[in-house]
């Protein structure tokens, strides 16, 4: 007998598995996060909240942003701000107000070059993609956790014991955000409002004091604009350096993606009930993607201007007092400790609940496309499994940059932009699709523009990519490596023969059950038919008097994973032949076989051929095109998903 202690710890490990796993499944937004909407609820948020919500990832730039501005371009800060409002304005808003309207339910421009490129292609297309969005998400979590720590540590009134703990303070706030997602995170909307509305007002004052300051001190404009001339030459000369300086200001922009994805929560509660949501979504979606970029473009153009007028340039390199928090350092030098800290207070906050948007993002995105491809671990559809997954990774990532924000900026900034690329590429797709030749034109330029931009990110921060391919290869070796090991697993959603199937079925229902006989799809005369009858007969003593039924099973996309199979039945001569089309052909016929069994309550026989060839390139064939060593497979299959022999249908192979 087990002694009590060891049972008591037996319990304590299943209560723990049952937490950890908790809601296995394969749906997406069941989450409780800031992108959510659960399934079962209609949609009652106004689109200015919702705004909020994805401003808590957008607005949250400006806690980083104008000092990674200003190190970049240094005296240009402004003039290349201004490009970047420009690109903001006539590039990325007309594209994600389209993408809005393509993709109301939140899949964003990943599903529609998903419906552009089918089979395979687009498959592999998509895990790319989600690399480079898992690269964006995550930079997100750790650059903002980062400038959070910055912020932290920056303040007079924090201990100097947390000096130089950087990397330790953003990993404790990590910590907090993993933990606060294992518990369940609920009513973010409320929270993104309470947030955001604070901490824009907080900047409006900051930014209004650095603007009057600016006005009252004529000398820095004067120095500002002689340091244009004498250093960077004036006119085309600024307007070229500004081009290509612009760029490594591109995580200004980041807004856009998380904008689409919280779509779903967008209603009103004046819709009446039973109505389709999706016009209204859409033009709240338009409203928020416009109102939140006029928002930022006014802030970041201001907080640009002013901090590079009045921050010494040495304060924003590394070490210095304004490296990574400009507004925070203009907060503390004319607003006073007490206001500064209440400002760094909120900036810390919305940083930090700018990773909760991220791992949200994560989580509603992982689950959206990796399970239904057959592409992740079973675990992978639980949310608690992800996070654990998500924060080692934002652990490693955050202690191999250092907690660095501006380290970081490449790597997000390559996200960022790449999100952009496919997401302009695909509307320029959908608008040529429909013919639409004026827009298709002008996409094309858009798309010419993020093209230009992502490839000079990449050329002047190249550790960016490097990120993003490792995420890409992470994604790409576990999405194959599960897909192998899933390839066993029933994968029908459901099983409906039509009238005509369900009839035959009933005819060939005899003493020794149903007999199936495997037959290919090319061969469908009934002079087939008869010789494939006679040699199954001669061959496997099939049962005197039986009336087999043929299978065929047409693949269609073997790219898919999980269908419903639609059984139709067809007489062909003598012949009573079931055929049905799906992703793959032992999975299927291993399906129907149980299906036949649970309706007849007898157990059917099933008879094949050896395939010809090389028994591992039969199998390669079966994992990338659903054909292949179809017998031996259907069994493997079967004896899986059937444990006990008496009842599970009968292979012959002849």
């Amino acid at each position: 007998m087990a002694h009590p202690a060891v049972l008591e710890d037996e319990s304590k490990g299943s209560r723990f598995r049952s937490w950890f796993l908790e809601g296995l499944n394969d749906r997406s937004g069941t989450h409780h996060g800031p992108h959510v909407q659960p399934a079962h609820e209609e949609p009652r948020h106004a689109w200015w909240r919702v705004m909020c919500l994805t401003g808590v990832d957008y607005f949250s730039t400006l806690g980083y942003q104008p000092a990674i501005a200003a190190l970049a371009a240094g005296f240009l800060s402004p003039l290349a701000t201004i490009v970047l409002i420009a690109v903001t304005l006539c590039c990325a808003l007309p594209v994600y107000r389209q993408v809005a309207a393509e993709s109301p339910h939140g899949a964003g421009s990943i599903a529609m070059l998903e419906r552009l490129l089918p089979r395979w292609r687009g498959k592999v297309f998509v895990l790319v993609l989600l690399g480079f969005a898992a690269t964006d998400f995550m930079i997100t979590m750790t650059l903002s956790a980062a400038d959070a720590s910055a912020h932290l540590i920056g303040n007079p009134l924090v201990p100097p014991a947390l000096h130089g703990g950087q990397v330790w303070v953003t990993i404790v706030l990590l910590t907090l955000l993993a933990v606060v997602f294992l518990r369940g995170f609920g009513e973010a909307i409320g929270v993104a409002v309470v947030l955001v509305g604070v901490y824009l007002a907080l900047n409006v004052v900051v930014v209004g004091t650095a603007l009057a300051e600016v006005l009252t001190r004529p000398e820095v404009i004067t120095h500002w604009t002689t340091a244009l001339t004498t250093v960077h030459g004036g006119g085309w000369a600024v307007l070229g350096t500004c081009l290509l300086v612009f760029p490594k200001l591109a995580l200004g922009m980041s807004g856009f993606e998380t904008g689409v994805a919280v779509m779903p929560q967008i209603g009103s509660r004046h819709d009446a009930p039973g109505a389709d949501p999706v016009p209204t979504r859409i033009a709240g979606a338009r409203r928020l993607l416009t109102t939140s970029a006029l928002i930022m473009s006014g802030f970041l153009l201001t907080s640009s201007f002013t901090t590079t007028l009045l921050i010494p340039p040495a304060e924003f390199e590394a070490g210095g007092a304004a490296e990574g928090r400009a507004l925070a350092w203009v907060a503390h030098e004319y607003l006073g400790p007490v206001f500064a800290s209440v400002y760094d207070v909120s900036t810390i906050t919305i940083l930090w609940f700018a990773g909760a948007s991220a791992m949200a993002g994560l989580l509603n995105l992982v689950p959206r496309y990796l399970p239904r491809y057959g592409m992740a671990p079973e675990w992978a559809a639980a949310v608690r499994p992800l996070i654990a997954v998500f924060f080692v990774a934002a652990v490693i990532v955050t202690v191999v940059f250092d907690a660095d924000v501006n380290a970081q900026g490449g790597a997000y900034a390559t996200g960022v932009l790449v999100l952009m690329t496919s997401a302009a590429v695909a509307v320029t797709l959908a608008c040529r699709r429909r013919r639409q030749r004026v827009a298709t034109v002008a996409f094309l330029l858009v798309t010419a523009v993020f093209v230009y931009t992502t490839v000079a990110n990449i050329v002047e921060r190249p550790e960016g990519v490097r990120i993003a391919a490792i995420f890409i290869l992470a994604i790409l070796g576990v999405s194959f490596g599960s897909r192998i090991l899933r390839s066993f697993e029933l994968r029908e959603t459901g099983v409906v023969f039509d009238d005509a199937a369900l009839a035959m079925i009933r005819e060939a229902d005899g003493p020794d059950g149903v007999a199936v006989i495997a037959h290919e799809t090319g061969r469908v005369t009934p002079e087939h038919y008869t010789q494939k009858l006679r040699e199954v007969t001669g061959r496997d003593h099939l049962p005197a008097g039986s009336k087999p039924l043929f299978l065929e099973v047409t693949v269609v996309d073997s790219s898919d994973f999980a269908v419903e199979l639609d059984v139709h039945g067809v007489r062909v001569g003598q012949a009573n032949v079931l055929r049905v089309s799906s992703p793959v052909v032992p999975n299927t016929i291993a399906a129907v076989l149980l299906e036949i069994r649970d309706l007849t309550d007898d157990v059917p026989h099933v008879y094949f051929e050896w395939s010809e060839g090389n028994p591992l390139a039969n199998l390669l064939r079966f994992v990338f095109s659903g054909q292949g060593e179809v017998a031996p497979v259907t069994r493997e299959i079967l004896r899986r998903a059937e444990p006990t022999m008496l009842v599970r249908p009968h292979v012959h192979v002849g």
